[in-house]
């Protein structure tokens, strides 16, 4: 039978995974708001 407390003991995270946040946090990603206001930007010109 598995002991989960001996077994979460021995976790450590994946490198991989540490790249991957990093990646997704640091990246610039164009959401609603930023469209929304390119548009009107162009819509007052």
């Amino acid at each position: 039978m598995i002991d989960f407390d001996e077994e979460l003991k021995k976790f450590q995270p994946s490198m991989e995974i540490d790249d991957a946040e990093d990646a997704i946090y640091n990246r610039d990603l164009t959401d609603m708001m930023d469209i929304l206001q390119e548009m009107l930007r162009e819509s007052g010109n």
